[in-house]
């Protein structure tokens, strides 16, 4: 089957779909093309994921407006259906990847994942079939990775006996339907003709602009906009550490310097995490391992960023100070372990460095998340006889708590903020001992 087919399959809706990766982007992903009338096969390799979505019930929790919903009606009828079986993608005319794309301690790419899926993809892969990886990768990825990997599994060759491309996701955890729809997507294609058959298929979905492009210019563009956020962050950051050493209170900064026009200072905060920014900068350096070219911003954003939770910790040591107490012998309490409000994301939470430092340093440590299963429990039960509470996501379970009862609940009343989920004021009327990131004492 050759693009012009494929492509009047893909207007019709007859052609038959595979998602290889039910994750946060994977299955949504899935579950819009099946409700749009294209036949969906999901693959993931997780058998007890498997299960629970045919069964119909979502096994992303967090606050995800219409994906629980959209997931038991496109299962219930039939259309989207999961397998952890490849062999199952024998017949499928247009697959698309979205796995994970992390990077290792020392800040290199791991494709394990996509390199096992490209495998088996490539042993079942029907002759005419279109390639599209959705996963964030490194530029030249396409190139140097995909493409040889696919001839080599399938002994097809690219561009004759199968097409590729690659529309990197544009989407966070509590908006994954809405920016599925309204997000624009840079569609890369092996040729021109691959592309523009590619966006057939996303404008079944997508009501933004679709970019057509070629691949090295689709993973440019991805990596290079959540390193321009990340460096964004770490200024942001930079200012509220200077805030805190010379008087000033950062949020208030923020908002006068946005009041300029052209200006968007963004939130500082206890740490970056997530599966996109603490790893796509690196991806987007990655490109340029082999070549003369120095980086200087790139990895200076990381550093500080990286840096946050274990200000926190400091924050956290100078508080107790206050009071008299030694982090050795106090008992701490953290809310929020996700890595984004209303989300049971945990991946590279910045909480999660904060806690392993807090107990190297000898604290006792209590954790509460609403949305991570793990760490269920009333906050107030979760803070009682803690010398200290340390906030470190923005759930709206805490912007409701009765600092009052708070205050109660604790043996010291020390409240260390690190997204402003209070006001400082309101704080200190309670009679906490408040300590904001980005704020002065």
């Amino acid at each position: 089957m050759g693009l012009t087919e494929l492509k009047k399959k893909l207007v019709l809706k007859e052609a038959r779909l595979a998602i290889i990766g039910l994750g946060y982007v994977g299955l949504p992903v899935a579950a819009l093309l099946a409700e749009t009338g294209f036949d969906v096969l999901g693959v993931e390799i997780r058998s007890e994921r498997v299960e629970k979505i045919n069964r119909g019930i979502c096994p992303i929790e967090g606050v995800e407006p219409g994906l629980a919903d959209l997931l038991k009606k496109v299962i219930d009828s039939h259309k989207l259906r999961a397998t952890a079986d490849y062999t199952d993608l024998k017949d499928r005319d247009v697959v698309l990847i979205d796995v994970e794309t992390p990077v290792d301690k020392q800040n290199m790419p791991r494709y394990e994942a996509l390199r096992a899926s490209l495998k088996s993809l490539g042993a079942v892969l029907k002759l005419g079939a279109l390639v599209i990886i959705e996963s964030t990768i490194a530029p030249l990825t396409m190139k140097e990775v995909v493409l040889p990997l696919l001839e080599q599994s399938s002994g097809k060759k690219a561009n004759v006996d199968f097409y590729l491309g690659n529309c990197p996701e544009r989407v966070m955890p509590g908006k994954l339907l809405k920016n599925l729809h309204v997000m624009s997507r840079v569609v890369g294609g092996m040729t021109p003709e691959t592309a523009e058959t590619m966006l057939v298929l996303y404008h079944h979905i997508v009501q933004a602009d679709l970019d057509p492009a070629d691949c090295i210019t689709a993973e440019l563009v991805k990596t290079a906009e959540n390193a321009y956020r990340d460096v964004q962050i770490a200024f942001a950051n930079e200012v509220a550490l200077i805030c805190e050493a010379v008087g000033g209170d950062v949020w208030r900064v923020r908002e006068l310097v946005n009041k300029s026009t052209n200006r968007h200072m963004h939130l500082p905060g206890a740490g970056v995490g997530g599966h996109c920014i603490p790893k796509d900068p690196w991806l987007l350096a990655y490109g340029v391992k082999d070549q003369d070219v120095s980086l200087h911003i790139i990895p200076a954003a990381r550093a500080v960023n990286d840096s946050m939770p274990l200000h926190m910790v400091e924050l956290l040591k100078a508080a107790l100070a206050g009071a008299g107490l030694e982090l050795n012998a106090s008992r701490i309490a953290v809310l929020g372990y996700a890595y984004l409000e209303e989300s049971d994301d945990t991946r590279n939470s910045p909480s999660e460095v904060l806690v392993s430092r807090l107990r190297e340093l000898g604290a006792e440590v209590v954790i509460q998340d609403p949305w991570v299963e793990e760490y269920h429990g009333d906050p107030l039960e979760c803070i009682k006889g803690c010398d200290a509470v340390v906030v470190m996501v923005a759930h709206n379970a805490y912007r409701t708590l009765d600092l009052n009862l708070l205050k109660a609940a604790l043996r010291t009343p020390i409240l260390v903020d690190g997204r402003r989920v209070f006001e400082a004021s309101i704080a200190f009327a309670a009679g906490l001992d408040y300590w904001g990131l980005g704020v002065a004492r």
